[in-house]
This record gives C-alpha cells, sequence and structure tokens, in this order.
C-alpha cells in the first residue's frame, strides 16, 4: 500500500518542534475534554435518577425514614446525592436555631435562616455539580485557537523551505500547506465535542438544581409548618 504523501504521518515527520508541540497539546487538550465528559455525563445520569426517587421522599412516614429513601436512591460511591444534602443542612439548621438562642443568628426569625441555611446548601451543590465544565469551556474556547497557530506555523515553515529551494509550482506548494491545514482540522475537532458537551451538561445540571430549589421550597415548609403544602407537592411530581 502506498504512503499518502500528504497525510498526517508526513506532517508529523517534516513538522518541527512547534507543530509537534501544538499536536501534543491538542492531544492533551482531547483527553482532558473526554475524561470531563465521561465522568460528568455518568453522574448527571445519576443525579437525574436521584431526582426522580427524590419525590418519594413526600411519601415517607417520618423525615428519617424520607432520609433512608434518598440514601437509598444513591447506592453507587462516588456520587454526591444533594437532595439528601440539603434535608441534612435544613435539619442541622432547625436544630441549631433551637438550641443557640443566645447566638447572633438566634435572633434571626426561623424562616430567614432556614432560607439562608438551604439557599447555601443548595449553592453549594450545585457548585460541585459544575466541577469539570471550566475546563470544556476552555478547550472549547482555546482549541481553535491554538489549531489555528499550529496552521500559521506550518505554512511559514512550509513557505521558507520552498523559498530556500527556489520551487514554487503548486505541486510543492499544495503538499506543506495542505498539510499545515490539518492543525486547523484537529483544533476543530478537539474544540466542537466539548462546545457540545458544555452545553448539554450545563442543561441537565440546571434541570437538576430547578428540582433541588422546588425541594428546598418543600423542605422550609416542612420545617416552618411539620407538612409540606400539598399544591407544591403535586407540582414537584409533575415536574420529576
Amino acid at each position: 500500500m502506498q504512503e499518502n504523501p500528504y497525510g498526517i504521518a508526513t506532517l508529523w515527520q517534516q513538522g518541527d518542534g512547534v507543530i509537534k508541540s501544538v499536536a501534543l497539546i491538542l492531544l492533551l487538550m482531547s483527553m482532558a475534554s473526554w475524561c470531563v465528559i465521561v465522568i460528568r455525563a455518568w453522574r448527571l445520569w445519576q443525579l437525574q435518577k436521584i431526582a426522580s426517587a427524590s419525590r418519594d421522599f413526600w411519601h415517607a412516614q417520618s423525615f428519617s425514614q424520607g432520609l433512608q429513601i434518598l440514601t437509598g436512591a444513591c447506592a453507587l460511591p462516588g456520587v454526591r446525592n444533594p437532595f439528601r444534602f440539603v434535608a441534612d443542612q435544613g435539619q442541622n439548621a432547625l436544630d441549631h436555631h433551637s438550641t443557640h438562642k443566645d447566638d447572633l443568628h438566634g435572633n434571626l426569625p426561623l424562616s430567614d435562616w432556614l432560607t439562608s441555611t438551604l439557599k447555601g446548601a443548595i449553592d453549594e451543590s450545585a457548585e460541585n455539580m459544575q466541577k469539570g465544565l471550566a475546563i470544556l469551556a476552555s478547550v472549547g474556547s482555546t482549541a481553535p485557537f491554538v489549531g489555528l497557530f499550529g496552521t500559521v506555523w506550518g505554512i511559514y515553515h512550509a513557505l521558507v523551505g520552498i523559498g530556500a529551494n527556489g520551487q514554487a509550482s503548486i505541486d510543492k506548494v499544495a503538499g506543506p500547506v495542505g498539510e499545515a491545514l490539518i492543525m486547523t482540522a484537529f483544533g476543530l475537532a478537539v474544540a466542537i465535542p466539548a462546545v457540545l458537551a458544555y452545553n448539554a451538561l450545563s442543561r441537565g445540571n440546571k434541570g437538576i438544581t430547578s428540582k433541588l430549589n422546588r425541594f428546598a421550597f418543600q423542605l422550609h415548609a416542612y420545617f416552618l409548618t411539620g407538612a409540606a403544602p400539598k399544591s407544591q407537592v403535586r407540582s414537584m411530581q409533575g415536574a420529576a
């Protein structure tokens, strides 16, 4: 089989240290982005299962039984249950407020203290779900320019070689320039999956956060009155 004189192997053999460095950088960026995509997609899938199971929390006969339901919805290690975390933080805030009346926050209304605690738990859970997405955003925004730099450098290197040889025919120009353009294709191949995955994961995380906000609203009403409002429970079940 005849080797392609204008292929990737020829580009690697004829490329200098800059071209090879750019290619390695793009390879590392691609590996990093795909690792994030696989891990975060798997965790998002688990979080969606947890969010669907969290509606059973309000069918429990007690708060402790509800916590057991939330715990059972996340049996896999390495996946944090944000619904269980919010419920625990709310219960801890309620207990802390009732036993520390002399503290500064003891002068705050219980409703405000619970709201602040639940909001903090939601924000912390949302930050945890966003981990790794900054890598996808960085790769998606910089990879095309890294590839473009490799293309510009490759064309410059090719033109210098052509000028030194004194040969400017189309067959002498097309090969080196075409090989240099491969770097642009590499940059796009790295950036496009990262951008698409970032958008998909961000949209999925927003859906989980919305359900988490509704769940926290239920908890706020439950801790203040001892029972979640039925209309909001039905709303949460329909949204899940």
